[in-house]
């Protein structure tokens, strides 16, 4: 019966297409044991936290942008591995609360926060968002993986200065706008075409017979 009711009110959200069905959707998808639902957001250069709860918009949108269930990995350039890659735009420290307590620690039963998974987020030269990510970062290994981020998500978040710091700044600028360009590109394509009928017509009138 619960199970009914759960899939009775997505399909209902999803037909009205609100914000909070799309949030509502995802949340059901990770919904499962031992998977993160809470976020600490730390943007950039900033020293600014942010925390992001299971449901809430921005934790939806991380969660696609990162996806921290992911366990793959991507070959990157060597540089990377040494520590070289681009400046890093927000970590991401992903927790599962609900668990520890009395008598692990002196907090009540489930008041502890465990530590799942540390993500951070750069974008490359050409564009492309990138995720490396530290599957367990209370453990002294070298195990750090890496995977390509969807860029249409990124852009989502690409100006949020509360989540990506400074970054955000050159981010933004670096995204072309696309109002400006239809702004030139209209009168370029008017011009061009004025120009191809004004060739048409010279050359027609210098191959007519005087």
């Amino acid at each position: 019966m619960i199970l009914l009711v759960c899939v009775v009110s997505a399909a209902a959200l999803t037909a009205l297409g609100t914000p909070a069905a799309h949030a509502w959707a995802h949340t059901m998808a990770y919904a499962k044991a031992d998977t993160p639902n809470l976020a600490l957001v730390d943007a950039g250069d900033t020293g600014r936290t942010t925390t992001l709860h299971t449901g809430e918009e921005d934790f939806v949108r991380f969660w696609r942008l990162l996806s921290p269930r992911y366990t793959g990995t991507e070959r990157v350039p060597e540089a990377w591995v040494e520590g070289r890659h681009p400046k890093v735009l927000a970590t991401v420290i992903w927790g599962l609360t609900g668990v520890g307590g009395w008598p692990v620690t002196s907090r009540a039963p489930g008041g502890d926060v465990a530590i799942e998974r540390q993500d951070q987020v750069f974008l490359a030269a050409d564009g492309m968002p990138w995720v490396r990510s530290d599957p367990s970062p209370d453990v002294e290994d070298d195990d750090i993986r890496w995977h390509r981020a969807p860029r249409s998500v990124f852009n989502e978040l690409a100006g949020r200065r509360d989540l990506f710091g400074s970054g955000s700044d050159s981010v933004a600028a670096s995204k072309p706008d696309a109002e400006e360009r239809a702004r030139w590109a209209i009168p370029g394509l008017a011009a061009g075409l004025a120009l191809g009928v004004g060739d048409t017509l010279v050359i027609r009138r210098a191959a007519a017979p005087a």
